[in-house]
């Protein structure tokens, strides 16, 4: 017999309000490029170096815009489904979950997650990890702390990264919020 997550529509998150959130955490639909910044060239957030076959790169290098569609399609294939953010029944806890993979990547984001949840931490959300993640209470302070630790650790690897520090910490504690 296959057994499946019942998806009760009301009480699973929404990727729209993350996108939307994410949107104003990344500064909006604007190209950027900052020194030491080890993204890249980022375009709305979605920094070049991760996403290299993103269809929007080939708007940038004409000199146009992408449409909003193709950012959109970008985060919610990119870092919304790999967390399964649809299946998370607490929209602060998907929230938290994705703008981390948007930040760490999604591989990173669900280790972290699994290590805070006690569970197998392989990267991939499966669902032995949707399902203590939905039956726990005490989630979001343990992950925000462990998304801290993630961030001092790559400035303990890379001192340059330490400029970025703050943003992310403070990013973190928004999203907390």
């Amino acid at each position: 017999m296959l057994t499946s997550l019942v998806r009760n529509e009301s009480s699973m998150s929404h990727f729209l309000p993350a996108f939307d959130r994410t949107m104003l955490l990344e500064g909006g639909l604007q190209l950027t490029e900052i020194a030491d910044d080890n993204g890249g060239q980022t375009y709305a957030g979605l920094s070049r170096r991760a996403n290299p076959l993103w269809d929007g790169w080939r708007f940038i290098d004409r000199g146009e815009t992408p449409p909003i569609e193709l950012v959109r399609t970008a985060y919610r294939v990119g870092y919304w489904n790999p967390i399964w953010g649809d299946e998370i029944s607490d929209q602060a806890t998907a929230e938290s979950i994705y703008d981390f993979a948007v930040n760490a990547g999604p591989k990173v984001a669900i280790r972290c997650a699994q290590a805070v949840l006690g569970v197998k931490t392989d990267g991939v959300m499966g669902k032995d990890t949707i399902e203590a993640l939905n039956e726990c209470e005490e989630f979001h302070m343990a992950y925000t702390v462990a998304k801290i630790n993630h961030y001092a650790g790559i400035v303990n690897k890379n001192r340059s990264q330490g400029r970025f520090l703050l943003g992310w910490v403070n990013r973190t504690f928004k999203v907390a919020a």
